[in-house]
């Protein structure tokens, strides 16, 4: 049976510069992956490569640490760098260690944000890469088919990914609170900053109908508003376009407020009192708090989503709790059927090598057996295979039984018979 072991860095073990020099250009996955295979010790190969995350997977008939040492060099040789200028970044795995991480990083426990879902998807490539470059066998199609199954369980029996996390997610679900849904609701960019920007965008995905983009800059505007399909609308008209919008996001440079009480009141008016939500992510704040006294206006500062999204994270920490519980027992389940696999696989050695020995015997013993007819050879077969029956049934109840997960058992098994087929040759 194949062993598993895991080498890599992440944003947790190593800087952006060296996670650029260790990563893996897609259109250079499958020649790297082959060659990766070509290694003496390595039989399997995945690749995982992230803008946070290289890690290899590999399966090896060998000593772990005979494989880390060959994807040691499979690094080096690749990417051309000393071992000794990233060794120290690297985390290595092997067995139930290496097992348990696979389903933590595909499960998003091992991500920046926990419960992100990305990161299923992107091991899903790494797979159909490898799958694509045939450097998969049975341990690792079985290792990552287990690793899917048990993200989608972690997605169905916790709530890790319930809750947003991201200012920007958090926006959209604080929309989706006052309005109930998104569809058709037009949203108004004030500025264009990343993260307002990003916001909207999350905005219309999640099925806002309209986006109005303001900036003092029009070319500006209209850019953007190319980028994103949006509207291009003039700055100094913003009061007119506060009317129209349902959702307003705020993100200048502007020192002093550019929304007020009174533009609330009059596009409040225009709106016959339909709600509308402000989202001011500018600092300074351009949104005057004192506009969340009127009725049917929802106002929300950088501050306010920092606390959402902070709460929510603790939510999904929680659930990670929950989360790891179930990698755990997931593992360990796994593990065991993969020794189960060896097992098995010593158990039929175990029963022919029996079988094998007595049929010598017998043949042996044949010229004082004298001549036996058919019916006579045949019950002689049944009681020699009912006889070596019960000499190993109890040996394989007590393999099958060890509370050591078979390893002394299967050792010794192991070095017989090794030795046994150097005697026979």
């Amino acid at each position: 049976m194949n062993n598993i072991v895991l080498i890599g860095v992440s944003h947790k073990t190593a800087p952006v510069e060296v996670r650029e020099q260790l990563a893996f250009a897609e259109a250079g996955l499958t020649t790297a992956l082959r060659s990766l295979v070509n290694h003496p010790a390595i039989s399997e190969g995945l690749i995982i490569s992230t803008c946070n995350r290289v890690e290899i997977v590999a399966a090896t008939a060998e000593d772990a640490e005979q494989a880390i040492a060959d994807i040691n060099t499979f690094l080096h040789e690749l990417h051309g760098i000393a071992p000794h200028s990233f060794s120290q970044h690297l985390y290595q795995h092997s067995e139930l260690s290496a097992i348990r991480h696979v389903f933590r990083v595909t499960s998003s426990l091992d991500s920046m944000v926990i419960g992100e879902p990305q990161i299923l998807g992107q091991v899903k490539d790494a797979y159909n890469q490898a799958q694509e470059a045939k450097t998969l066998g049975h341990t690792l199609n079985r290792l990552m088919s287990r690793a899917f199954n048990v993200a989608r369980r972690i997605r169905t029996e916790t709530g890790i990914g319930a809750s947003a996390v991201s200012i920007s997610y958090v926006a959209v679900e604080l929309a989706r609170k006052v309005f109930e849904e998104l569809k058709g609701r037009t949203v108004l960019l004030l500025g264009a900053g990343e993260m307002a920007e990003l916001a909207a965008k999350h905005l219309m995905t999640n099925g806002a109908g309209k986006l109005l983009i303001a900036n003092r800059t029009f070319e500006n505007a209209e850019r953007l508003a190319a980028e994103m399909n949006g509207q291009a609308v003039r700055f100094e008209e913003m009061e007119k376009d506060l009317a129209r919008a349902d959702i307003v996001i705020c993100s200048t440079g502007a020192p002093h407020y550019l929304i007020r009480p009174e533009h609330a009141r009059r596009a409040l008016e225009a709106r016959r009192n339909e709600p509308v939500f402000l989202i001011d992510i500018s600092v300074p704040r351009n949104i005057d708090p004192a506009i969340s006294d009127l009725d049917n206006v929802f106002v929300f500062d950088i501050d306010d989503l920092e606390a959402v999204s902070a709460e929510n994270r603790q939510q999904r920490e929680r659930e990670a709790a929950r989360a790891e519980e179930i990698i755990e027992a997931e593992a360990r389940r796994f593990a065991e059927v993969l020794s189960e696999g060896d097992l098995n696989e010593v158990i039929g050695t175990f029963r022919r090598e029996m079988g094998m020995m007595a049929m010598a015997e017998l043949e042996r013993s044949r010229k004082r057996l004298g001549n036996l007819t058919e019916d006579q050879e045949e019950a002689l077969r049944v009681m020699i295979n009912a006889i070596v029956n019960k000499f190993t049934n109890p040996v394989i109840k007590e393999l099958r039984e060890s509370e050591d997960g078979h390893s002394a058992y299967l050792k010794a098994f192991r070095e017989f018979y090794q030795h046994n087929d150097k005697n026979h040759k």
